[in-house]
This record gives C-alpha cells, sequence and structure tokens, in this order.
C-alpha cells in the first residue's frame, strides 16, 4: 500500500462509501452537542419522523449562552428557551448529557477529551467550528452545520467532500515567553485567514513535539482561523500520557494495545501532502492582533500598516475598515493602548495550564483600576483543580472576577459582553466585528498577556510588569 498521513488513515477507516459525485459517506464516531445548534436539529428529525440512531456515541453539554455567574440566577430569556429545549432533547432521545450544576460541566471541547470520549484515530464532529481542538488527539475533528447535526443524528454518518492533505512543520524552539497561543497566532499570519482552504492540518516538528497537550489544542483550536477543515498532531507519548487513566479510556494491557494502533496511525515516510508550510520557532515572538481577524498579529512594538501602502483595493479597504473599528491608526504601536476588559477563558485557553500561565503574573499584583479583569475556567475540573491548587485566591486577591465555567466573552451570546467601544486583551480565538458584543474591540492573545494588560491597564507584555 502507498505511503498515506495521518489524515488519510483515519479517512479511509471511516469511509462507508464512496459516493458518484466524489463525495463520500463517512462514518463519525462521536457526536458533541451544545445548546445553540441542536434544537432545530432535533426539530427536523420530528419532522421528518426520524429517531437519533447512536446516542450512547453523543454527548451534550451546555456551554454557549449560559451565565457563568450565579447558576441559580434567571438567565436570560433566548438562553432559557435553548437550554429547555436542550434538556428536553437529550431526555427523549436518551443522549448523555451534563447538566448545569454537575461538577462535569463547562466547555464542550475541554470537557470531552477530560472523560476521555476523544481518542486517537476518531471521527468527531460538533455543531461549532473550533470543534477542530480534538485534532491535537490525533482525531479527525470538524465543525458543521444544523443540517448536519440532524445528519449525523438520524444516521451516524455525514456525506463530506475528501479534504486535502497540508503539513506544517514548526521546528526549532520557541523564545522564552513565548507561548502556543503566540505560536497559533503566528502560524494564522503566516498562513492567512484561507491559507488552508481546503485542507486538513498537520502539524509536526521538534515545537509541536515539545509542547503539552493543553498547546497542541491550542494550536490545532485556531486552525480554522486559517480557513482550514481540521488540525491535526500525531499521537505519541504525550498523548497516551494525557490519555492514561481517563473515565472512558481502556486500562491495563487493552491500553497498551491500543497505544501500539495509535501509534501506528502517524504519517509514513515519504507521505505525500499537497503544501507543505515550514516554520521556524525560534522567530515565533509575543503576539497581539489589532484588526478583525487572528491573522493580524503583531508584537506589541510593531507599527500598525498602512492602507495607502497596499496596491490591492480590496486588501486597503479591509485594512482601512479594520483600523476604523478598532480606533486605531497607520504606524501606531499597540504597547501602552488603555484596555476596558480581560479575559481569560474559551475553548482555546481555559486549562489549568493557561490559569497556571496567568496567575503567575498577577501574583502579588493588583489589576489596574478602570479594568473589568474575568477568569472563566474551561470546566468544573479545571476549576477544582485551580482551587485546590489556591489560584482562585491568587486571581480574586488580584482584582479578577472567578466565574463558573462556560463559553462567557468568548462571544457575544450571553451576559458576559463587551460595551460598544470597550477595548478587550482576550485569550479567546476570534476577534471578528461584534464577536465579543456590538461595538466591542478584541485584541487576541496568550493568557499570560491579559494577565500583563490587566495589571497595567494597557496592552503590555509579561516583562514589562515583573
Amino acid at each position: 500500500m502507498h505511503a498515506r498521513t495521518l489524515f488519510d488513515k483515519i479517512w479511509d477507516a471511516h469511509v462507508i462509501a464512496d459516493l458518484p459525485d466524489g463525495d463520500s459517506l463517512v462514518y463519525i464516531d462521536l457526536h458533541l452537542l451544545n445548546e445553540v445548534t441542536s434544537p432545530q436539529a432535533f426539530e427536523t428529525l420530528r419532522q421528518d419522523g426520524h429517531g437519533v440512531r447512536r446516542p450512547e456515541r453523543a454527548i451534550a453539554v451546555a456551554d454557549h449562552n449560559i451565565t457563568t455567574g450565579d447558576r441559580a440566577a434567571p438567565l436570560e430569556p433566548d438562553s432559557r428557551e435553548q437550554l429547555d429545549a436542550l434538556e428536553r432533547n437529550v431526555a427523549e432521545a436518551g443522549i448523555p448529557y451534563i447538566p448545569l450544576r454537575d461538577p462535569r460541566q463547562g466547555i464542550l471541547h475541554i470537557v470531552a477529551p477530560e472523560l476521555g470520549l476523544v481518542r486517537p484515530g476518531m471521527t468527531v464532529v460538533c455543531g461549532d467550528s473550533h470543534t477542530s481542538t480534538h485534532g491535537a488527539l490525533g482525531a479527525f475533528a470538524f465543525g458543521i452545520g444544523t443540517s448536519e447535526v440532524a445528519h449525523v443524528l438520524a444516521t451516524q454518518t455525514l456525506v463530506q467532500k475528501r479534504p486535502a492533505n497540508m503539513r506544517v512543520m514548526i521546528d526549532g524552539t520557541l523564545p522564552t515567553g513565548a507561548t502556543a497561543k503566540d505560536l497559533a497566532l503566528h502560524v494564522m499570519r503566516e498562513l492567512g485567514t484561507s491559507g488552508g482552504a481546503g485542507h486538513v492540518i498537520e502539524y509536526g516538528g521538534d515545537a509541536v513535539l515539545a509542547l503539552g497537550m493543553a498547546g497542541r489544542m491550542t494550536l490545532c483550536n485556531m486552525s480554522i482561523e486559517a480557513g482550514a477543515r481540521a488540525g491535526l498532531v500525531a499521537p505519541d507519548a504525550t498523548t497516551f500520557e494525557f490519555l492514561k487513566g481517563r473515565l472512558d479510556v481502556p486500562v491495563g494491557a487493552a491500553f497498551d494495545r491500543w497505544c501500539a494502533h495509535w501509534r501506528s496511525l502517524a504519517s509514513d515516510p515519504g507521505a505525500v501532502f499537497g503544501r507543505t508550510v515550514t516554520i521556524d520557532a525560534r522567530a515565533v515572538p509575543q503576539l497581539v492582533t489589532w484588526g478583525t481577524t487572528p491573522a493580524t498579529a503583531l508584537r506589541l512594538d510593531d507599527p500598525l500598516p498602512s492602507p495607502d501602502a497596499e496596491p490591492d483595493p480590496g486588501r486597503r479597504e479591509q485594512l482601512t475598515q479594520m483600523l476604523h473599528y478598532m480606533g486605531l491608526r497607520s504606524g501606531q504601536v499597540l504597547a501602552g493602548m488603555p484596555i476596558d476588559v480581560a479575559f481569560i477563558g474559551s475553548c482555546t485557553n481555559a486549562r489549568i495550564e493557561d490559569l497556571r500561565d496567568a496567575a503567575a503574573i498577577v501574583r502579588g499584583r493588583h489589576v489596574a483600576n478602570g479594568v473589568r479583569a474575568l477568569v472563566v475556567p474551561g470546566s468544573g475540573s479545571v476549576k477544582a483543580t485551580a482551587e485546590a491548587e489556591g489560584l482562585d485566591a491568587v486571581f480574586t486577591a488580584a482584582g479578577f472576577e472567578w466565574r463558573e465555567s462556560g463559553c462567557s466573552m468568548c462571544l457575544g451570546m450571553n451576559a458576559d459582553r463587551l460595551a460598544p467601544g470597550e477595548r478587550c486583551a482576550s485569550s479567546s480565538n476570534r476577534n471578528f466585528e461584534g464577536r465579543q458584543g456590538p461595538g466591542g474591540r478584541t485584541h487576541l492573545m496568550s493568557p499570560a498577556m491579559v494577565a500583563a494588560a490587566a495589571v497595567a491597564g494597557r496592552l503590555a507584555s509579561p516583562q514589562d510588569v515583573r
């Protein structure tokens, strides 16, 4: 057999049939459901007279619309309606569900790996674009639309066009202070917002292998921001150590056999990638976005681009619009820009490793006057671990709000929103216009950089506040 990539092996193992139009019918191993995209899908099933084919291969968690404040407080009407619909639908279908006040509750893309539900070689889907997070475990994981959610519920399959293979090789060692989030932002600016379109990205190289699972999840999470279908990292000893002992993972000799199989999923020598991008990790700086795409990442002291220097009319108009929306001007630097809000959270950066990084910056310091600062753990498990380590006390002593788990201010679908014109230092994944609330201005960065900005009251590096 010819040499195959990691993605090729997963795809080939899950294709049920190749269809005449060039698409394929693919089996789905795990279906993640949230309160936002599932209600319409369940209604479609009722209208069509279909049931749920394999309820045991799905799990539901409410994360987008829920409050991260007082869990006993009333939800906003739209959020209450969506949560009620989710709970009613999963109860009728017999789908496992983690209730809002369950200690395991949290962001789906953090909860599912914690429970050992995602394993190498699987196909994983969710009505959420950042499902690509799970590729860090060597799974082909991708977001789907509402009609596709209904199709998976009814058949446990999905019709898909086979994506192309892309390899992003990142060799060398990250400089001191640079994190997996900086690496992800650097990859995004190298590829651009559509550089990965039509592809599944496999990340490799010394710098990727050196990342822990949290860092790999951050990197794969943001693959979608380059237009990719998914991101992947080949399973290795780091993956196996993460999985070992988790609730839904085999134990003993069975685990060893699975590890041998998972190791065989790595891309074969000589496997062909449609495109290869090489990145030197040593050149990755601490980055902050200035515009309204994740690809607009710069060093704090880099001057902002001038639209007048851009020959392409479309790109010139885009730069002009981004500068206007963000309240910035060409030639300006981001260092010292005052902020109103600091947000540490999201499926990109709300794991215990992220909270430890941020706490190390704020310990013994205090949030600047006039800045609202939030820490939102990615799950109940992360929250409990952080509290056992005393991180909650570090954050609250510094003036941060210590919240319940959920998507929170990553997106303006719940009570945690920016007011128009507010500028936010955020560890989340998207900075589109209005993403964190209508008129809100978002600067993406690592949790450590957010912590530094909160303490300084302005965009700053951790080195600036130490």
